[in-house]
């Protein structure tokens, strides 16, 4: 009996031992990545402040899905309190981002995913945007500047012992800037219209959910019981079936061909926004990437 209760304490003892050093490796490493800092030099942003310009930037928050975590008008808001994290969009109104972020910190942070001191921000998809133009990215950053004001403060951003562990393990993505290209450059888009090429600019922003084949599948840092992101592929059983008429119905009801609903997480509604020559720019282009049969 004495060597079992023996063998169950060094069991206990091991295992106590590589729990706490589990933690004290997810504590080195997420500390070390936040701490990391990028440098970034893209040219300067030429910021309009004209009522159209404005206006077209309105449209670009709306439809890359800005709202869905900061807020219809900035003002940002708790998205998440869970064991893994606090998650928090932070308010991005003028007055609340006064003496830090100018227009060309705002650019960095929607395209590099770094604060004004080059850390890299949580959370923040800036995956989807990096190669975002830079004629849309200073529209966007106009409309910022051009938010009403608002006071509300959500709090600020934590990250729990699970949280860490997950990130440590790679289990969930936290900082998108250490995966893009921080080399200083000039960003074109192509010519806007109904072609495969606008097409492929424009899904850059799809594939933070259905990845970069657009094969979908488990979104990163998702639960594992969270809906998977579609296949966007021609696959016939994907989108192979859909026609141009039922990709834009989609788009602006949220509605499949069958009339069931997209899943609550896709944001359609951002997308409904989209003119018809995007929405069939995006189909075009959707038509011609690989094929890839959905995952059972």
């Amino acid at each position: 009996m004495k060597t079992l209760l023996k063998g169950l304490a060094w069991l206990l003892g091991l295992g106590v031992v590589a729990v706490l050093g589990l933690l004290g490796y997810a504590w080195y490493a997420t500390d070390r990545a936040s701490a990391a800092t990028y440098a970034v030099n893209d040219p300067p942003l030429a910021i309009a402040t004209d009522a159209e310009t404005i206006a077209r930037g309105g449209r670009l928050y709306g439809e890359l899905a800005c709202g869905d975590c900061h807020g219809p008008n900035g003002e940002g808001h708790l998205m998440v309190d869970a064991p893994p994290f606090r998650l928090v969009a932070p308010n991005l109104t003028p007055a609340r981002l006064a003496g830090r972020y100018d227009a060309d910190r705002l650019a960095a942070a929607i395209r590099h995913g770094v604060d004004p001191d080059g850390h890299p921000l949580r959370v923040m998809p800036s995956k989807d945007f990096h190669n975002l133009s830079d004629a849309d990215t200073a529209a966007l950053v106009a409309h910022l500047q051009a938010l009403p004001p608002s006071d509300n403060d959500p709090g600020a951003f934590e990250l729990k012992p699970l949280g860490r562990v997950l990130v440590a393990l790679g289990k969930i993505e936290l900082f998108a800037a250490e995966h893009i290209d921080h080399a200083p450059r000039a960003r074109t888009a192509p010519p806007a219209g109904p072609t495969a090429e606008y097409g492929e600019y424009l899904a850059q922003r799809c594939v933070g959910c259905h990845r970069a084949d657009f094969s979908g599948g488990h979104v990163e840092g998702t639960p594992p019981d969270f809906k998977d992101a579609a296949n966007l592929t021609p696959h016939a059983a994907a989108l192979g079936a859909w026609t141009a008429e039922d990709f834009q119905r989609a788009m602006r009801t949220g509605k499949r061909p069958d009339g069931s609903a997209l899943d609550g997480f896709m944001p359609w509604k951002a997308y409904s926004t989209m003119g018809d020559d995007e929405l069939a720019a995006l189909y075009a282009y959707l038509r011609t990437v690989p094929e890839k049969a959905p995952a059972k």
